[in-house]
This record gives C-alpha cells, structure tokens and sequence, in this order.
C-alpha cells in the first residue's frame, strides 16, 4: 500500500478524535466557559450539522478543484478550525470553530474514498477504502480515550492543539505524498442529490438512521456528566470509560457486518436497534452503580454504531432499485442523515438535561431508538411487498 494511504489515515484519525473527543470534556468546557451543559451539548449538535451539510454541499461545489488541493485544503481548514478552538475566548468563538472543523470533515469523507482507491489498483480498492476509515476506528479505541485524559490533566485546550498537531502533521503528509494527478469524475450537483432526496423509501432509510443514532446521542452527548454527576466517577477515571466504549465499538462494528451477511440488513438492524433501546433504558436504571454503569457502556459500545453496516448496505440496495444513476449520491447522503440524527440527538439531550433531568437521558433516547425499530420494520414490510427491490444487489459499505 503507498504512503499516501498514510497521511489519509492520519487524516481520518485526527477528525475522529475532535468529532467525539468532545463528549468527554463537555462537564470541564461547561464550567470554564461558564455555561449550562445544554449549550456546551451544541458544540456536538453544531459540529454534526456543519458534516450533514459540509458532505453534500461543499463537496458538490467543489467538483473542479484538484483532488490534491481539496485535501490540503480541507486539512488546514480542520487545522485552523481546531487552533481556534485552542485559543477560543469565548463560547461563541468554540462554536465557529466546531463549525468549521465540521465542514471539513463531511467533504473529506466524501471525496477520501475516491483518492484513496486512486491511489492502488482496483482488485485493492476495498482494502484501501478499509485502511483510510481504521482511522476512525483507532479514533474511538485511542484518539477519545487519549484526548479526554489530556483534557482533564493539561485542560481542554490543550486537546484541540493536540488535535491540530495532527491535522499539521495530515497537511504535511498529503502535500508530499499524495499524487497531484488524481483523476476524479465530476461529483454529483445538488440537483441530483434533491432527486435523491424525492425518494420515498429512501427517505425511510435515512428517517431510521436519524433517529436511531439520535436515540442514541440523546445520552452519549452527556455521557461524561452521567458518569461523574450520577455514577460518581471522578473527572479522571471518564477517560477511562470512554477506552472501554471505544474498544466496544470496533468490536461490535465487526459483529455488526457479520449479522448483516447473515441475517440481511434488515433483520441485523432489528435486533441492533431492539438492544441499543435495552441498553439506554437500563442505562437510566444503573447510572447509580458504578460497576454496573461499566458494564452497561461496555455494552452499548457494542450496539451503538454495530448497525452502520446494515444501514449502508440497505441503502444501497434501495438506491440500486429506486435511484440506480445515484447510488453513490445515496449511500453519501445516509451520511449526512446519521450526523443529522447527531445533531438532534444532542440538541434534544440538551433540552431533556435542562427541564427533565440528566439521568433520564438514557430512557427517553431509548425510546426513540424504539422509533427507528418501528420505522425499520415498516421499511422490511414493504420490501416483502416488493421483493425485487432488493434482489440482486449488489453490496458495498461506506463508514462513517
């Protein structure tokens, strides 16, 4: 595999981290920027809005730009984002700065796959795609756990710059390896994505990813507050949690693909969504038990992102019926729906925090969750009405 695959993981890497690294320093931000752990919830909400509309925007208005310029330039936006979160005088300023980085993000992961599968021969083109996005991956199992724990020893500021070390370190790597003469097709215009978007059952798709990880963010926004206003942890020790929730993840990813070639994606998100609404109802009911607290995130890791390979793989499969010039507009736009689902999840969160109470995050998110098992079993439905919808399909998985 060339080196160039290497400044694109490193990339991917350094936005992982900055996208979920937040989570676990919201309780030390909120107090230092003095104010309510709602508001500090809309640096998540924010940053996932900037994705959703960064991803299909940005990436069809930047269609002639040389894929080698874009990337730099991407990476020393999310550089410049996150070095303005460092020096960020105030709130106000945190929230540009979150914008920004999150704009970024959703046009690389747009055009990432493409550079990255130019870069080898087709028959690798997959293991490619698959080593740029181990980079969000390690983020989560590495990245959050390692931010956090600068977070709460050297200060929250002091995670940012670590993190725009990173993206210096991805603009350095793409400016001497990536090739200047990568071929792109033209993106799709926004005109193709709204034909997309005219769809109803792929409106139904991306209504089930929204709302199952909005269920899901509804609490894992307020995660570390949960842990250390309710369970007792102390500040330190939510570093350490969020490395058991990362580890869990990249496992349950793996599990998540194996159900969904088993079971079909229909019957794996049925019962992923059908656990991640047990696991946040129960999580309201252990917050208060530290070992069971544990052992509970241990097991919502698990759950909480196991359905991405379901859901990209039935989405692909419906565009390839309904919309078959546009399968990869709608596989993309599943994207910008799963962090469209994270910026109301955390937006809600932050509502439920302020007039209910922070420990009935878990229950009220898993009941959402519930909806997206509804939805995703009317869509299943349908599909037995139909059945050419989804015969013969062909499968392929984008990652987050």
């Amino acid at each position: 595999m060339p080196i160039a695959l290497l400044a694109l993981t490193i990339s991917a890497f350094a936005i992982g981290t900055t996208e979920f690294v937040i989570v676990g320093l919201l309780p030390t931000i909120a107090a230092d920027l003095g104010v309510n752990l709602p508001s500090a919830g809309l640096l998540v909400s924010l940053y996932a809005l900037g994705v959703a509309v960064g991803a299909p925007l940005l990436t069809a208005l930047t269609g002639k730009v040389p894929r080698k310029l874009l990337m730099v330039s991407l990476m020393v936006l999310f550089t410049l984002g996150n070095l303005l979160a460092w020096k960020a005088p105030g709130y106000e300023s945190l929230v540009i700065a979150r914008i920004l980085t999150g704009l970024a993000h959703g046009v690389f992961f747009s055009i990432g796959s493409t550079i990255a599968t130019s870069l080898v021969p087709k028959e690798k083109a997959a293991s490619a795609i698959a080593i740029m996005f181990t980079g969000l991956t390690v983020a989560l199992v590495t990245g959050v756990p390692l931010g956090t724990f600068i977070g709460q020893h050297f200060g929250w500021r002091e995670t940012f710059l670590a993190v725009a070390a990173l993206g210096a370190i991805a603009v350095i790597g793409s400016m001497l390896f990536v090739p200047a003469t990568i071929q792109h097709n033209k993106p799709a215009s926004l005109l193709q994505q709204m034909k997309v978007l005219a769809e109803p059952r792929l409106l139904l798709v991306y209504a089930m990813t929204a709302v199952g990880y909005g269920g899901s963010f509804i609490a894992f926004t307020f995660l570390a507050p949960i842990l250390t206003d309710i369970t007792g942890f102390s500040a330190s020790a939510v570093g350490l949690v969020m490395l058991v929730y990362g580890v869990s993840v990249a496992v349950g990813n793996i599990w998540g693909g194996k159900l969904a070639d088993r079971r079909g994606p229909i019957g794996a998100l049925k019962i992923i969504f059908l656990g991640l609404a047990a696991v946040l109802v129960v999580l309201s009911f252990a917050a208060s038990y530290k070992w069971l607290m544990l052992a509970t995130v241990l097991v919502w890791g698990a759950v909480a992102f196991g359905n991405v390979a379901g859901l990209q793989v039935y989405v692909v499969e419906q565009a390839e019926h309904y919309t078959p010039r546009a399968v990869d507009v709608a596989s993309g736009l599943n994207i910008a729906a799963f962090n469209l689902g994270i910026a109301g999840g955390a937006w809600g969160g932050g509502l439920i925090v302020e007039h209910v109470g922070l420990v009935h995050t878990g229950w009220i998110g898993g009941l959402v969750v519930l909806g997206a098992l509804g939805l995703t079993a009317l869509s299943g439905r349908l599909d037995r009405l139909n059945p050419r919808a989804v015969r013969g399909s062909s499968v392929r998985v984008a990652a987050h």
